[in-house]
This record gives structure tokens, sequence and C-alpha cells, in this order.
């Protein structure tokens, strides 16, 4: 049931729950006429665009065959049949899983022009189809058809336990017996109104006309049917209606939404785009296999979910805010949300008012001893049987306040800041101290004895020893396996202390003095479902836990004191709680209120089902090649593929429609691997480049932890490549023995010459050996030779040096005894010692130890340079012992500059570039 609120008060009437499909891709000028459904649960829309086709999962389009609106959808069997503007037929699903139309109109010899066909119903193997000129009868069995004309436009026909009626304005309703029509009802109150639609009644007729309500018909006696609220009837437009299983009647309206009265036309519920609908106009109803509620609406689709658990209170208004606490106290509800602490009585209808003063954030609500304690923001409030609160001086920022174990006058406060005492004085409570040598806020903090456990998710959990007088601590000790965990939780159950985080619940063993895992109470959450430790004990002793896709409680109250684990499948994604805030109270007869971010549901365990049974389907599979177009296959029996298609994928999905019934899927592909894979919400997967082989892909779902009754399959095969082919394997074989026997003959032949190729190999071998002789003393020679030309280069440097040290001692000579020579007596001797410097017969020995060093090198230049004088030639020598100018010139017996002027003009001889070194092209010649 849902609970809405409504121009900022929260609104109580008691509805079922709504939600709104609006289909992908198809929602632009979305107008739905007409929805049926299959056995196999999928629904089908009549839609402006086409038909529409939902599994549950995903929507599938199918374009009205001339392209014209579709106003009329009836399913039979695997048949769908349409109703559209001049054609109607039916769909037949091909063995790809894709709906084919086949037209019955064109079978006609022809068809009233602009005809168009508003309604479809079937008796046993008949199916009519009903314009507002003709009722077409289909005969399934031989394909006939028989037509149905009156004088006058058709209103509507109406199927009654497999009786077929319908209205033709100004004449009356008329019933089809044996293919014949007989005037049923032609009073005058109905001539010239529309009958929406006519229901059995009480051993006679409901008669619902468009704006004057209802008549009932018995006999030939048609009068108004006398209920309270007919009156609210006529004014107002219906233009559909059905009557459900348990005899609930829905009207659906022009512009006021969905009405729902009692078989005794009680009105009971009122539904309008204000409460849920998307919006006023209701164009049909039906009601599905699971009794549930479809709207086909001017623009959309609504779903109506029929004795649901829940009632769901959405805050609209954001009056109420996010809600962190609840609690049921003298008979009121009482809400503690980030906007203030609220109240209303359990049993009514009112809106939830703020209690003066408590506007703001409250973080706990508790009873102690007959009192209700408010932790709030602003600090400790004791709520009055007047809904006053007082707020207890000197307590601001508490998070929650708890009894002292065998001192009913004294409280312990956790706070932003640490622990507190308060303490009741003449019947009023107040502050009395704070709890010296611990400081950090306490949001989670239970006290046993004079044991205080504190949980902070950033800092740990801390035990400490307080002293009797509970004003200061004894000794502060942190858990050291417990540290950083968020949204970690702390509670007292059953005498103990439990700690829960992502690795479990942990209780504290007072004799080993330290925190140990319970099995028992882990079983509320996994690690991989894990979003909070936050546990909450009720008034009926449950233990409560929150994870990712469930509500979990262990209930104690059986016969074998084993707990049992009683889990609610309620996704945290859908029911928007706050994370580490999460809040549920006991109600009345087994309601529970759950606290979620913008309003609250309640849950009825007594209506929780664990015998709901759910079908999954392989909608198509579609197969291809890498990069090329997916196409369709058979649904069928065995596929067979070749290898290039080797890309496969499935599509698959249960066909339920509640959104609190979350859906997973698990696959497993038979022939590719070995486990099955983890649970996901998605319903398709791709499988790329598979390998040659046989193959079973199996997938089954589940909706919270009830899995499927059944697990669908597809059986294929991937063909090997060409390569590997039965065919090739027989060339591949044929081939190998020919290349055997080939092999054989060939080593016959080759240990026939072998012995012949042996003996020519020796010679061979014979001669290269001679020929590795002779090489050998050819390089003993070279060896000789190079050694030759060492020892020469070694005697042209001796020499060379020799020749510059001579020189230079000479020069010392002649500069030593030009200085004394001041009567020019000693000049025979200085030109003795300048003729030696300059001795030919020097230079000729060099000459000649330079050429068998470099042989023909001097040549060389010549030739490339034919300028070059004799002195200039013998410069190039020089140099081509990589001579410094300081060396070269004793051996010319000049000074270093000229020896720089002579390279100089070396160089302009051989037009050397300017970046070119001399020495370097003279080196490389």
């Amino acid at each position: 049931m849902l609970f809405f609120l409504l121009y900022g008060n929260i609104f109580a009437q008691e509805l079922p729950p709504i939600e709104s499909f609006t289909p992908q891709a198809y929602d632009a000028d979305n107008q739905n006429w007409d929805i049926s459904q299959s056995p196999n649960k999928y629904i089908y829309v009549a839609n402006n665009k086409g038909l529409l086709e939902y599994n549950g999962a995903t929507w599938n389009f199918y374009q009205t065959p001339n392209e014209t609106v579709m106003r009329s959808v009836h399913v039979v069997g695997d048949r769908v049949y349409t109703g559209s503007y001049m054609e109607f037929g039916y769909w037949a699903k091909d063995e790809t899983g894709t709906l084919i139309y086949k037209s019955l109109s064109n079978k006609l010899e022809s068809i009233i022009e602009d005809e168009e066909f508003w309604k479809i119903i079937n008796i046993k193997n008949w199916v009519l189809f009903q314009s507002l000129d003709r009722i077409y009868i289909y005969n399934t069995l031989d394909e006939s058809f028989d037509v149905v004309e009156p004088k006058s436009g058709i209103v509507k026909m109406y199927n009654i336990d497999d009786q077929v009626f319908y209205q033709v304005f100004g004449e009356g309703i008329f019933k089809i017996e044996n293919g014949t029509s007989e005037l049923f009802i032609d009073s005058p109150e109905i001539l010239e109104s529309r009958v929406v639609n006519m229901f059995d009644y009480n051993n006679g007729y409901l008669v619902l006309t468009e704006r004057k309500g209802f008549y009932y018909f018995n006999e030939g006696d048609f009068s108004l049917w006398d209920i309270e609220y007919s009156d609210s009837l006529k004014g107002i437009t219906v233009y559909s209606a059905d009557i459900l299983k348990d005899k609930t009647i829905l009207l659906g309206t022009i512009s006021d939404g969905l009405i729902a009265l009692d078989y005794d036309g009680k009105f009971l519920y009122h539904i309008n785009q204000t409460r849920g609908l998307q919006n006023n106009t209701v164009l049909s109803i039906i009601e599905d296999i699971d009794n549930n509620i479809w709207l086909g609406l001017d623009n959309g689709i609504n779903f109506i979910k029929s004795n649901s658990p829940y009632e769901i209170y959405y805050d609209y208004s954001g009056k109420l805010g996010t809600i962190y606490a609840s609690i049921v106290f003298n008979n009121n509800i009482y809400l503690g949300t980030n906007q203030g602490l609220f109240y209303r009585r359990i049993a009514s209808n009112e809106e939830f008012l703020l209690i003066p003063e408590t506007n703001g954030q409250v973080w706990g609500l508790s009873e102690i001893n007959g009192e209700l304690f408010c932790g709030h923001d602003r600090g400790t409030f004791v709520i009055k049987d007047n809904n006053l609160a007082v707020l207890i001086p000197n307590t601001q920022g508490t998070w929650a306040v708890k009894s002292i174990q065998d001192n009913p006058n004294l409280l312990i406060q956790g706070t932003y800041d640490g622990l507190n005492i308060l303490e009741r004085e003449d019947g009023d409570w107040r502050f009395r101290n704070k709890i010296e040598g611990f400081d950090i806020s306490s949001r989670y903090f239970e006290l046993i004895a004079s044991k205080v456990f504190v949980s902070h998710e950033y800092k740990g959990v801390f035990k400490i020893e307080l002293d009797s007088t509970f004003k200061e601590t004894i000794k502060v000790d942190k858990e050291p396996d417990f540290e950083k965990d968020l949204n970690s939780g702390l509670i007292q159950y059953k005498e103990s202390v439990f700690y829960a985080n992502q690795s479990g619940v942990f209780k504290y063993d007072n004799l080993k003095d330290g925190f140990f895992k319970d099995s028992i109470f882990s079983k509320l959450y996994n690690e991989i479902e894990y979003t909070s430790g936050k546990l909450v004990v009720d008034e009926k002793n449950k233990l409560w836990g929150f994870s990712k896709h469930n509500l979990a409680f262990l209930d104690f109250d059986s016969f074998s004191n084993i707990p049992e684990l009683i889990t609610i499948p309620l996704p945290k994604k859908l029911i928007n709680d706050k994370n580490g805030y999460e809040n549920i109270s006991y109600l009345y007869d087994n309601h529970y209120l759950l606290g979620t971010s913008n309003g609250y549901l309640i849950i009825d365990l007594s209506k929780l089902k664990a015998d709901d049974k759910f079908n999954i389907h392989i909608n198509h599979v579609e197969v291809g090649a890498l990069d090329s177009e997916m196409k369709k296959v058979s649904l069928n029996g065995s596929s067979i593929f070749n290898n290039e298609t080797n890309n496969i994928y499935f599509s698959f999905s249960i066909p339920e429609y509640f959104k609190y019934s979350e859906k997973r899927y698990q696959y497993f592909l038979e022939g590719y691997n070995n486990n099955w894979s983890d649970w996901s919400p998605e319903n398709f997967h791709f499988f790329e480049n598979l390998p040659h082989g046989d193959y079973i892909f199996k997938v089954r779902g589940k909706i919270g932890n009830v899995e499927t009754i059944n697990t669908a399959s597809f059986n294929f095969q991937i063909k090997k490549p060409w390569y590997l082919s039965n065919l090739f394997i027989a060339i591949y074989t044929i081939s190998g023995i020919i290349m055997l026997l080939t092999i054989h003959l060939t080593y016959r032949a080759y240990y026939k010459n072998q012995r012949k190729k042996i003996l020519e190999q020796t010679q061979k071998d014979l001669e290269l050996k001679e020929l590795e002789n002779q090489q050998q003393i050819v390089n003993f020679k070279n060896d000789s030779l190079t050694q030759d030309i060492e020892n020469k280069n070694r005697e042209l440097a001796i020499s060379t040096m020799s020749l510059i040290k001579k020189n230079e001692f000479l020069n010392n000579i002649k500069e030593e005894l030009k200085k004394i020579n001041t009567d020019k007596k000693l000049n025979p001797v200085i030109r003795l010692i300048d003729r030696n410097i300059n001795n030919t017969n020097d230079w000729e020995f060099f000459e000649e130890a330079f050429n068998n060093a470099d042989k023909d090198f001097l040549k060389k230049v010549k030739s490339k340079h034919p300028s070059l004088t004799h002195n200039d030639l013998r410069l190039c020598a020089y140099l081509r012992l990589n001579l410094s100018s300081k060396e070269i010139a004793p051996l010319l017996n000049i000074s270093v500059r000229s020896v720089e002027v002579k390279r100089y003009r070396l160089r302009k001889k051989m037009e050397l570039e300017h970046e070119t070194s001399l020495t370097d092209y003279i080196l490389d010649l």
C-alpha cells in the first residue's frame, strides 16, 4: 500500500504501490491505448506508434504494418491480436523470438472506409474484432469470418463469462448468441449514454455509463445502483473499467485518474497524478496473471502492485526530510529527522506535526523507564505527555541517551565530545558531570557494569573503565584488532556487546577480554554485500542488519532457541536510506517502519511470501563475425554456426515488474568455462571469438533471494575452421602417408649414395686441408712482412727523432756561438754547422726510411698535387708522421713561425677548404 504527501501535509490514505513505465526510445507522444499479457507474463501495449512488447527487462517495438495508430491488442495463447486503422490480424513469434505479423483483414473482400478496430475479445475458438461500425468474428479453426453489422454505430463490446455484448448508440445493448444479435437492454437511461463496461453482479449485471454512474439490470428491471459514491460518479467522465478477481471495481477516468470501489460500491481509494500516476487519463485497465494492475494512460503506463508487503510514504513536500530514528510511544509514532521531531497518532490519517523547539537534526530516540528521550544536535530533550519537548541544559550535541543498570536516577549520554552523566533531581533531569579522561565523539556506546565500550569509525573501538561515581575514567584501552572502519556499528544485545564491520559481527568475551567473530550473527550480511555495520534491536527483540541487496533480521523467538534468519529482498539503492544511519522500529501486528531519505516504508512481515515462483526466458540470440552485423538465430533445437560467426549475444529476462523486486542474473557457458558467473543486474551477455566446439549456454535468475524455478538453456555448436574439417584431416592424413613414403624412398637413395658422398667428401677434405696449409704459409709470410714494416716504422721513428735531436743540438751550439762571435772569427764554424743541419744525406736517409715505412705516399701526393715542390713534399712527409710545427722546425732549420707559413702555403697549393684540417687531410691520404 502506498502513502503520499499532499499539499505540504503527510497524507496517509492506504494505496497500492505504483511505479511508472516509459518505454525507452518510444516515449515521444507516447499514447497507450490497450494492454494485454501473454501466458509467459510478457506485456503487450497497443501504442500510437505500433506494438510494444515488455519482457521485464527491455522494451521491443514493432511498427504497425500500415504505419497507423494501433488501437487494440489482445493475447490469445501464442498469438498477439491487434487492431489498427483499416487493418487487423495477429503477431506470432518466429523461431528467433521475433514477432511476425499476419493480416486477417486482407482475407475479407472489403472493410468499411476509415474503419478502426478498438476492441478485441476471444470466446473459445473465436476472436472478435470490434470497430465503430462492425464486429468481425474470426473462427480460428477454419479461418472463416462472420460479420455483425448493426444499423447504427457501435459504442463498445463487452465480454462477460464468455458472453458477448455490445452497445449501439440510440438502440441499446445487444447480445450475440449463435452468431446472431438480440436486443438485451433498451432502457431509456442508456439510449443516449455511453456504456463503458458491464459486469456480472448478484445474478444480474452492473452497467457502468460514461457520465451517469452505475445501473443494475436484472430480469428486465433497469435501475440506478444505489451506493454512497453514486453522486460523486456523476461529476466524473469514466473511460475504462474492470472488476478484479478480489471483486474490487476499478474506474479509469478521463481527467481524475483511477477510482477504486469495493464489491458493494463503497469507496476504497483514489489515485491521480498528484498521488503517483503519470497523468490523469486512464484509457485501459487490466489485471495480470499475478493480480497486479496495469493502466494504459494517455501518455505512459502505470503498474500497481497488489497485496504488497510494503506501504511506501513519499515525502513529496520535503516537510519531514531524512528519517534518522523512529519509535512508538504512548500510541504515537515519533519520527526523528534532519528537520526535527515529528509525531502522529498511530492509527490515524492525521498529518505529522513538528514538536515545538525540536527543529534541527535529531540523532536518536529512546524510551527509558517510561520516558521518551530525544538525542538532538542542540542537546537532549525529554518529551512530555502533551508532546512538549524539554531541553536538558548543558547537553549540546547528543547522539544517544542510555540507562545505567541498577541506578534509575542516572543516565549516560553520548555526545560530540565524549560521555556525560545525567541525574534526576526532583523529578526533572539535569546535567551532572562530564566523564573526565575521554573526549572522543561517542555516537555508538554501550555500558555494562562500570565498563563502557565506544566505537568511533575513524579511530577504532575503546574500552573504558569508570570509577564508581561515573565521574572519571580509570583506564582507557583501544582494541588492537579494530582500526578505521567506516559505517561500523556497536550494540548491546542479550547482555552482550557486539561490534559489526565489513568482516562480520564480533562478540565481546568478558573472560578472554576480547572480541571474537560470531558465526551466527555474521549471517546478517556478507562481505561482498556489506554497506553498513549498523545493527538495530527492535521492541520484539529482533536483531536487524542492512546490506546492499537485502534487509535481514535474526529472530530468537523459537522453541529450539536457534535463531531464524529472515531475509527481505529490499535493495538499498531503491529504499534510499542513509548509509550508516539505517533505522527500523516495530509499529504493531508485524508492521515495521523503515526510515529513508525521502519518507519511510512500512513493512508487513505477514505478507512476505517465501513461495513466489519466477521463470526466466532467453528472449533472443544473435550471432555474427567480428565487426559485422549481428543476426538473430532460431531458439528452437540446437544451432550450428560457421567458425567465422563465433561472436554470440544472449538476451534474457524474468517477466516480473515490481521495482522493489530487484532482478539479478547468473550465466554459465558449458564447454567454455567451469563456473557460474557472479550475480549481475544485466540481462544480456556477449561472448567474443569463441573457439570451435559444442556449447550449452545456461542462465538463471533471482528476485531478492528467491531463484527462478527454471534454468533457461541454449545449445549450439561452432564448426571447426575449414583447415580442421574432416575432409582436410583426410587430406592431411593422405598427404602425411605420401610424405612418409617419399621420405623413406629418399632416405634409401640417400644411404645408397652415402658411401660415395663420404669418399668424395674425404677427398674434398684432404684438398681443403692442403689449401689450409698453403694459406697458413701465406699467413706466416704476411706476418713476417708485417714485422718488417713495423721494424722499418721503428727505424723511421728513431731516425726522425735522431735528426730532430741532432739539429736541435746543432742549432743550440750555433746560437751560443753567435752570442760570442763579436769579432766574427767564428763564422766559418757557424757555416759548417748550417751545412750539417741542411745535410742532403740526412734527408736522403730519412726519405729512404719513410718510403720503406709508407710506400708510395710521396708519389700519391705528387700525382694528386703536381705543383708541390721538393720542400713541400718534405713538409708533407713530416706531417704524415703527425709531427708538430715545433718538431718540424729543427728538421727544416727554420723557425716555428716559418713552419706555420709553409703550412699555410701548402694548404693554398692543395686548395683545401678553410674548415679542413691539413694534418687530417694528409693522414687520410
